[in-house]
């Protein structure tokens, strides 16, 4: 038995024993409608209407007691609802977040701002880690939501929504034999200098190591770091050239280092928003992704706040333009700015 089929019994019984009428209340189809009053009836193994060949005259005596009933759980059905929808509405509460160094640093301070000012009694908990670090936060249910870069979608079991794409950029202190070139170094020219970058990035599997491997090259990665601001440390202080995402270049603060667009020499990553699919969404959850990420059209955030499908929503995203964000400026004139911070789309 299916709550459907009780609404649509109730449907007909609203509209005067009408099929016609209660398909359009219903916006389905009339074959639709007698359908699965049909099945209802063979599954109760009860006649519920009686009938004068295809116009229903009234309902049976079990009709009426299996409507009364049905009356009954579709009424508990909507108290069911509705407290869900409060539970959505609910104004405090603690929002739990876990992510790398960059995110928290670079990325999340406005959105956080902004998010503050609309729900000022719910509480924030930022948790800082490696991929795998938040993997076993999220496994054991420890945040609500784990914002990760990466070359492919993480969290297979997991809702997970692109928020931007990033390139990653070259740091060199202002006279490193790479500064002040007109073009920026190939993977070869890379390889032959000690690279800085983040930690985990000297695996074979990682993007970064899969590029040189392609071409045949074996870099040394002579530091690494969860940290982009150790990162940099390290690069001023001699020990490489240092490998990090675009956003992590603040203008007035890092003008001493030579920054280096390289787009294309690297896979392009994503950085994405994931949580449990039984996640009870409250608006402050959805107002958190839509601060995030505003690509997302409104309709679509939405659908997914009322516990649409998830499958057929992210598909939808897939296919849509997902903002690129980059550094905004060089020091090197012969360097141009690639990409931006804006709502660049590709």
């Amino acid at each position: 038995m299916k709550l459907q089929q009780l609404r649509f019994l109730r449907a007909v019984v609203d509209n005067d024993l009408n099929i016609t009428a209660a398909a359009d209340a219903l916006y389905t189809s009339q074959p639709g409608v007698s359908k699965q009053i049909r099945l209802l009836e063979d599954e109760l193994q009860l006649q519920l209407f009686v009938r004068n060949g295809k116009r229903i005259e009234a309902l049976t005596e079990a009709g009426e007691r299996v409507f009364r009933h049905a009356e009954t759980v579709l009424r508990e059905v909507e108290r069911i609802k509705a407290i869900a929808d409060e539970l959505r509405e609910e104004p405090t509460g603690v929002l739990s977040l876990a992510t790398t160094q960059t995110q928290a640093r670079y990325v999340l301070p406005e959105v956080i701002g902004e998010f503050r000012e609309r729900f000022e009694h719910v509480d924030i908990r930022l948790h800082q880690g490696t991929t795998e670090q938040i993997e076993t936060m999220m496994a054991e249910r420890k945040i609500d939501f784990a914002i990760v870069s990466g070359s492919s979608r993480p969290f297979e079991d997991m809702i997970a929504l692109p928020v931007y794409q990033w390139d990653r950029i070259l740091v060199v202190p202002r006279d490193h034999p790479l500064a002040g070139q007109e073009q920026p170094p190939d993977l070869a020219a890379l390889a032959s200098h000690p690279l800085v970058t983040y930690v985990f990035s000297d695996r074979p599997e990682s993007s970064l190591m899969s590029a040189f491997t392609a071409g045949g090259l074996k870099p040394r990665i002579a530091f690494t770091a969860r940290d982009a601001d150790v990162i940099k440390t390290y690069v001023r202080a001699g020990f490489g050239v240092g490998v990090l995402a675009g956003v992590a270049i603040e203008s007035g603060v890092d003008d001493d280092l030579e920054v280096i667009p390289i787009p294309g020499l690297f896979p392009r990553l994503t950085t994405w928003i994931a949580f449990p699919r039984d996640l009870l969404l409250k608006r402050y959850h959805c107002d958190f992704i839509r601060l995030l990420a505003p690509h997302i059209s409104q309709h679509m955030l939405d659908e997914l706040c009322r516990g649409s499908s998830p499958a057929e929503l992210e598909a939808a995203l897939g296919k849509a333009g997902i903002p690129l964000r980059n550094v905004v400026k060089t020091n090197n004139p012969g360097h141009p700015p690639r990409g931006g911070n804006g709502k660049t789309k590709h």
